[in-house]
């Protein structure tokens, strides 16, 4: 009996922007990866500045929590070297970021309903 032998390709990591293989793969660099990371890891810190409030169990600014975990996460990541998994790590990343940016928006806007809608009433 004959044994077919298939070899599957890696997954292919969706860049927007890439339309072939080959910017994908330069997109991989690992220059790109280390500037991809500083320019999240900065998105992280802008979006930490908005976060006034303490918490309730440490009493510890929001804020300087959310700046010593980044600074603690991506400690841990710098010796990765595995690419796939530093886009990995990038994608979830940006879509973490964008998702608590979108609610801190969310709930800005209803905030600021809520006070036109109280000084509409005085």
């Amino acid at each position: 009996a004959t044994v077919a032998v298939t070899t599957t390709m890696p997954p292919r990591i969706w860049i927007p922007g890439a339309a072939t293989a080959n910017t994908t793969t330069k997109h991989l660099t690992s220059r790109t990866r280390r500037r991809e990371a500083l320019s999240l890891y900065r998105e992280i810190l802008r979006t930490a500045k908005h976060f006034h409030w303490a918490d309730e169990k440490s009493g510890q600014p929001w804020n300087q929590l959310l700046k010593q975990q980044a600074r603690k996460e991506f400690e841990e990541a710098r010796q990765e070297k595995d690419p796939l998994i530093i886009a990995r790590l990038l994608v979830t990343g940006r879509d973490c970021v964008q998702q608590v940016q979108n609610r801190f928006n969310a709930a800005t806007q209803e905030a600021w309903k809520r006070i036109e809608k109280d000084s509409e009433r005085r």
